[in-house]
């Protein structure tokens, strides 16, 4: 085989992908028109919900094919119109036979959205996993109404649960002592719901601030899991925040489970598998780095959005000193103690009053459980 032919076998590298997401009036339109005028978005493919909803108009020059706008800036435009798996589909094929280029994608979801079907998209479509990268979630939020959209719109506080940059917009409207007051109450919420989530406000906020946010360092091409995890945030979130039983996240809880402990692989993935059974859709987002048995010198990097796992990924080595297995969970009706303990079970740790790994998979009424799931 010659070396053209083996390179044109290799695939090409992920293409990043961001999701912008934020309640309806946060202002994710304003913010992103600012963004795409950033020389680093140049050569951007942007994906919306429709074109008559947000006001990009300004921006489009002409088409390029049915659905596809490019804009003045030379990204790429295209409608969702329901159906995201056809749109990135057909954004990479344009890009294969030469009709696109672009080396990042952006989502803009719709304000009512719950962004985790986007997520799952990205995360477990096969041929997806293999040409994208989830780079992070933007979430924007009013500064001078998001508290009251909090109280009233669940998926308001699942857009900030799941995101890794909060982007505080319309700050320049909190100008009186009052709003001031409750701004900074919101972002005392905003750092409850999400510790790892910095918040950023839309008047200070670039690209370089809100893109390159996921596992890998962009410049350096290796896993940056400290940053990524940042569990010291969750740590402190944990002994400073103290919830409000009168609001629709009295019931977030975000938190870290940590151990030197090497885990059988089996082990972890029936410790996930029935955590997921018992409370999919209320894992709002679960990342982590694992200490396996099999392979103490090459941990596995995983990461979770409610039921919706990524495929492992094994890293050639640890990234840095610390050799611990850390998970951190953001999750909705949850006790931690629960996760905590069902943790434990799987790593062999006797408790008081609470059942082993042995009772828990032998039992079979448990979901994933009885003496016959390993055969």
């Amino acid at each position: 085989m010659s070396d053209a032919s083996a390179q044109s076998r290799v695939p090409p590298p992920p293409i990043p992908l961001t999701v912008l997401t934020g309640f309806l009036g946060a202002g994710k339109t304003s913010l992103l028109n600012r963004l795409l005028k950033d020389e680093a978005l140049s050569n951007a493919a942007v994906i919306i919900n429709e074109f008559g909803e947000i006001g990009l108009d300004h921006l489009l020059v002409e088409h390029v094919e049915d659905g596809v706008m490019l804009l003045s800036t030379g990204c790429l435009c295209c409608t969702m119109r329901g159906d995201l798996v056809n749109t990135l589909e057909k954004l990479l094929r344009g890009l294969d036979n030469g009709r696109m280029q672009f080396n990042r994608v952006i989502i803009e979801t719709t304000g009512l959205a719950d962004p985790a079907p986007v997520l799952h998209t990205a995360m477990v479509h096969p041929y997806f996993v293999m040409r994208f990268r989830l780079d992070g979630v933007v979430t924007v939020v009013d500064a001078v109404n998001g508290a009251a959209t909090l109280d009233a719109h669940v998926e308001a506080v699942k857009q900030v649960a799941v995101a890794d940059r909060i982007v505080l917009s319309k700050t320049d409207l909190v100008d009186t002592p009052e709003r001031r007051a409750a701004a900074a109450r919101l972002r005392e919420r905003l750092g409850a719901l999400n510790p790892a989530a910095p918040v950023i406000e839309a008047a200070n906020a670039g690209v370089a601030q809100l893109i390159d946010c996921g596992l890998y360092d962009a410049e350096r091409k290796i896993p940056d899991v400290k940053r990524w995890l940042s569990e010291e945030a969750y740590a402190h979130n944990e002994r400073h925040h103290h919830h409000d039983v009168n609001r629709h996240d009295d019931k977030i809880r975000a938190f870290t489970l940590a151990t030197d402990q090497a885990i059988p692989f089996s082990a972890f993935e029936m410790f996930l598998d029935l955590l997921r059974s018992m409370h999919g859709p209320n894992l709002l987002r679960v990342k982590g780095i694992v200490k396996l048995a099999e392979s103490p010198d090459r941990p596995v990097v995983i990461h979770g959005v409610q039921h919706i796992f990524h495929p492992p990924a094994t890293l050639a080595a640890w990234p840095d000193a610390d050799r611990r297995t850390r998970l951190v969970f953001i999750v909705d009706g949850i006790e931690e103690r629960a996760v905590k303990d069902l943790f434990k079970a799987f790593l062999g740790i006797a408790q008081v009053d609470t059942p082993d790994r042995a009772a828990i998979t032998d039992n079979p009424l448990v979901p994933f459980g009885g003496a016959d799931h390993a055969r």
